[in-house]
């Protein structure tokens, strides 16, 4: 599947390919459908409405994005709107969701931890600052991604996301 980032930080929407590789008006309602995505994860540089509004002016058949911009969180009014493509499609709209290190910039990273950590907060990740592993298997840090209303998949699940992408699946390595 096509796929295209000018920026290691997944902060921009490309302008190349124009137009996009294998854009097509179909409506896709089947991952195995897409014929491209956008990986957008760090949409700092935009407000929540360009955001929006960004996104609606592309054609793109899958789009993986954060629940938030700016720690405003997307309702699900806003990820139906942004399913729909510019040309008259409808795409699939998938949420990103760490679950292998916890970031300090998240909603419900506390200051405190810094000085004072969790059990299952560990190492700070070298290639990402502010990243820290965690040791998955503790259920309070199970509680912070799954399980309950207050939890991570739970606001996903509430904004209306056709999926989530579970990134750091493989932290069991950093314990082996």
């Amino acid at each position: 599947m096509s796929f295209a980032a000018d920026s290691r930080e997944l902060d921009r929407i490309p302008t190349f390919p124009a137009p996009i590789y294998n854009q097509n008006p179909d409506s896709i309602k089947q991952l195995s459908k897409a014929k491209n995505f956008l990986y957008l994860i760090n949409p700092s540089s935009f407000t929540k409405r360009e955001f929006i509004d960004a996104i609606k002016a592309t054609n793109y058949d899958l789009l993986i994005i954060d629940l938030f911009v700016n720690e405003e969180i997307f309702t699900a009014a806003e990820v139906y709107e942004m399913k729909q493509k510019q040309n008259g499609g409808r795409r699939l709209m998938i949420c990103y969701m760490s679950i292998g290190e916890a970031e300090d910039y998240r909603y419900y990273w506390q200051e405190s931890w810094k000085n004072n950590k969790p059990v299952w907060l560990d190492a700070e990740n070298p290639e990402w600052k502010g990243n820290y592993k965690v040791k998955y298997w503790e259920k309070e840090w199970q509680a912070i991604i799954f399980g309950n209303d207050q939890s991570y998949a739970k606001k996903i699940l509430d904004a209306h996301f056709d999926g989530v992408y579970l990134d750091i699946i493989d932290a069991f390595e950093f314990y082996e």
